[in-house]
C-alpha cells in the first residue's frame, strides 16, 4: 500500500504527439491532472482517453506562472505530494517508489536529476538538480517564466534529495522562444531586485543579437549585491565579453574574458572561452596555458551553467594545435589522442593525429640524417 496520495500535475498546449510518452511514464502517480491552455489538436481528448483529468483555460495575457497556479489549483486538497511535470519530460521507471522512500512529512519539496540534453549516443549530455516536487499546500509559482516554486508555510522550506530519481527532457525544437524574451523583460520589471531575473534578461538579449542591451542587463547584474554565486557572475562576464566581441571591440572582449576567469576560477567555462579567443587571435602560449589550467579541474559542479562542450574533446583539441604551432610534437599527439579517443568519429581529429605524426616522422628522419 502506497504511503502517500501522490498527483503529477500539468500544463499543455497542442502536445498530442507527447501524449501517449508521457502517460506511460507518469502512470506511477495515483491522478493526473493537467490544465490545457488552448489546443487545438487532440491533445485534450487523447489525455482523457488515457485516464488524465484535463481541465481547460485561457491565460491572458499569458503568463508561466499563472497558467501553472491556475493548475496546481485543479490538484484535489488530500494529495499529500504535487509533482508538477512538463509533457515532454519523461520520468525513468520506479520514480515513485524512490520518491516515497525518500520522503517524509517533514519535507517540502523534493530535488533529483534533470537531463536537459543527450549525446549522439542517448547517453546523458548535460544534467542539473531540479526541484518541481513539492507538498500541496503553501506554494505559488512566482515570475512570468522561468518560474519558480516560493514556499509560505509556517514551517521551515526542507528539501530532500532523492537518489535515483531522473526526469529526462525532449523539448519540441519547433517551438518558438519568441515569448521568453518580453517575459523576462516583465519579470525584471515587477521583480528589479531579483538577480536571477536580471541574468536570464541579459542572457536572452544575447540569445536574440541585441548586443548592447545585453551588456548593459548583465553589468546590472554583476552590480547587484544580492548577485553573489560566482559560477554564474563569471557567465555574465563571459556573456558581456561575447557581445563586446560580437560589436567589434575586442579590448573589451579579452579584458571581460579574464574577468570571467577571475569571478570564477574553478569551473572549466572561462578557461574555454580563453582557449578559443586565443586560437581566433593565434596566440598560441596563451591557449596552451588556459588548456593546461582548465584540464586541471576534474570535478564537474553540476550546476545549469555547465557546458557539455567542455568535458569533451575541445581542451584536447585546441591544447595539440597550440602545441603543434609551439613547437610540442609530442605533446601536441598526446593530446591528439585523448581528444580522438573521446570523439573517435570526427574526422578533423584523425586529419590532425596525421599532420602531428608526420611531424614527427620528420624529425626522426632529420635526426637519424645527423
Amino acid at each position: 500500500m502506497s504511503r502517500y496520495k501522490i498527483c503529477v500535475y500539468a500544463i499543455c498546449k497542442n502536445e498530442e504527439k507527447f501524449v501517449d510518452r508521457w502517460m506511460d511514464a507518469v502512470s506511477e502517480a495515483d491522478l493526473v491532472v493537467v490544465t490545457d491552455t488552448g489546443s487545438t489538436d487532440g491533445t485534450v481528448e487523447k489525455l482523457r482517453k488515457r485516464g488524465a483529468i484535463v481541465y481547460q483555460e485561457r491565460i491572458e495575457p499569458w503568463r508561466f506562472d499563472v497558467a501553472r497556479n491556475i493548475a496546481m489549483d485543479h490538484i484535489p486538497e488530500d494529495v499529500d505530494i504535487c509533482v508538477s511535470n512538463d509533457l515532454d519530460e519523461v520520468f525513468e521507471p520506479g520514480w515513485r517508489k524512490k520518491l516515497e522512500e525518500a520522503w517524509s512529512p517533514e519535507y517540502t519539496r523534493a530535488r533529483y536529476l534533470f537531463t536537459w540534453s543527450y549525446n549522439p549516443d542517448g547517453t546523458p549530455n548535460k544534467q542539473f538538480p531540479m526541484e518541481k516536487i513539492h507538498r500541496r499546500h503553501h506554494f505559488r509559482w512566482v515570475h512570468p517564466v522561468h518560474e519558480m516554486l516560493e514556499y509560505t508555510g509556517p514551517d521551515e522550506d526542507k528539501t530532500v534529495w532523492v537518489p535515483g530519481l531522473v526526469l529526462n527532457h525532449y523539448p519540441d525544437r519547433t517551438k518558438s522562444r519568441g515569448q521568453y524574451l518580453p517575459l523576462l523583460e516583465l519579470s525584471v520589471e515587477e521583480n528589479p531586485q531579483n538577480d536571477r531575473a536580471m541574468f536570464w534578461l541579459g542572457r536572452e538579449y544575447f540569445y536574440n543579437q541585441m548586443y548592447e542591451k545585453a551588456i548593459q542587463t548583465l553589468k546590472k547584474h554583476l552590480a547587484m549585491p544580492s548577485a553573489v554565486w560566482n559560477e554564474e557572475r563569471s557567465a555574465s562576464a563571459q556573456f558581456i565579453a561575447q557581445s563586446y566581441e560580437a560589436l567589434g571591440n575586442k579590448k573589451e572582449a579579452k579584458a571581460w574574458l579574464f574577468r570571467a576567469l577571475a569571478e570564477c576560477s574553478n569551473v572549466r567555462e572561462p578557461y574555454l572561452s580563453l582557449v578559443k579567443w586565443g586560437y581566433r587571435e593565434k596566440d598560441w602560449n596563451l591557449v596552451y596555458a588556459m588548456v593546461e589550467k582548465g584540464l586541471s579541474i576534474t570535478q564537474k559542479t553540476g550546476s545549469y551553467l555547465m557546458q557539455p562542450e567542455c568535458w569533451g574533446e575541445a581542451f584536447y583539441l585546441y591544447g595539440s594545435i597550440a602545441a603543434y604551432w609551439l613547437g610540442l610534437y609530442q605533446k601536441s599527439k598526446e593530446y591528439a589522442l585523448k581528444a580522438l579517443a573521446l570523439n573517435p568519429g570526427k574526422e578533423l581529429l584523425q586529419s590532425n593525429l596525421k599532420i602531428i605524426q608526420a611531424k614527427l616522422d620528420e624529425q626522426v628522419e632529420k635526426e637519424v640524417s645527423v
